[in-house]
């Protein structure tokens, strides 16, 4: 592949802190109520030694693996799959763009992905954004970034759907430095697909790692110097993409 096309980057369409999708929460109470109501599951679990470990591997790397399955409960993880197939049946997720500004395109020759932003809305999503926050506090200690917050999204993948290489900031904006995929989807085999390839972060054509979206595996990696890419899906894929970023507000497009 060209090394140009890893100046593909991942912005929003909106930011998810403002706005608060009240009819897209109104479609999930409506369809099943618990699914928003109060949480069913136990604390999730971000302990030092942990921290630890991924900070050390995003040091190292730049790029981590991880099984949160023992960390995000399971319950947590039905729970927002639930909200996702919700989303995607309501027809609730639009096609997300890349580039930036003027320049921001959504093109299907790059991806084919939809989205929807969330905002903290519902019981599952509360419960992962505070596992979020104790993952920024955890790696400014140990990692000095300045995260000051994030932002994250749900995304559908269909049969066919695929996102080409590319990297999630622009260098140096100061905005996403840590992006993190966590996946939600059971029984996924090798014939379907979908799979999160991850490039080294200084030779952009040597694939480093291949992950398998099944519920729990994620991936953590330096937004901007890791390009990845989605091979085609094969079957409905669900994923929640989240930014850590040292900016305190949305960068202007």
């Amino acid at each position: 592949m060209d090394s140009k096309k890893t100046a593909n980057v991942v912005v929003p369409l909106t930011d998810p802190r403002l706005e608060r999708s009240s009819g897209v929460m109104d479609r999930l109470a409506g369809d099943e109520p618990k699914s928003v109501g109060e949480a069913p599951w136990v604390e999730t679990v971000a302990d030092e030694a942990w921290l630890d470990a991924l900070a050390d591997g995003l040091a190292g790397a730049a790029w981590v693996e991880i099984d949160l399955a023992s960390r995000v409960p399971a319950g947590l993880l039905r729970a927002l799959k639930h909200e996702v197939e919700i989303l995607d049946k309501t027809e609730a997720m639009t096609r997300a763009g890349i580039g930036r500004g003027a320049d921001l395109l959504k093109d299907r020759s790059v991806r084919r992905d939809k989205i929807v932003w969330m905002d903290g809305a519902s019981a599952p999503q509360v419960e992962l954004f505070r596992f979020f926050d104790r993952i920024r506090e955890g790696l400014n200690r140990r990692l000095f970034l300045g995260l000051k917050r994030y932002e994250a999204h749900y995304a559908t993948y269909q049969p066919g759907d695929f996102y080409k290489r590319h990297v999630d900031s622009f260098q140096g904006r100061a905005s996403r430095m840590i992006s993190l995929v966590l996946y939600l989807n059971d029984n996924w085999g090798l014939e379907d697909g979908g799979e999160l390839r991850i490039f080294d972060s200084a030779d952009h054509e040597s694939p480093v790692g291949l992950l398998r979206p099944e519920t729990g595996r994620a991936a953590f990696f330096l937004s901007e110097t890791v390009p990845h890419e989605v091979l085609p899906a094969r079957r409905t894929r669900y994923s929640i993409a989240c930014w850590f970023r040292q900016d305190e507000v949305p960068l202007p497009l």
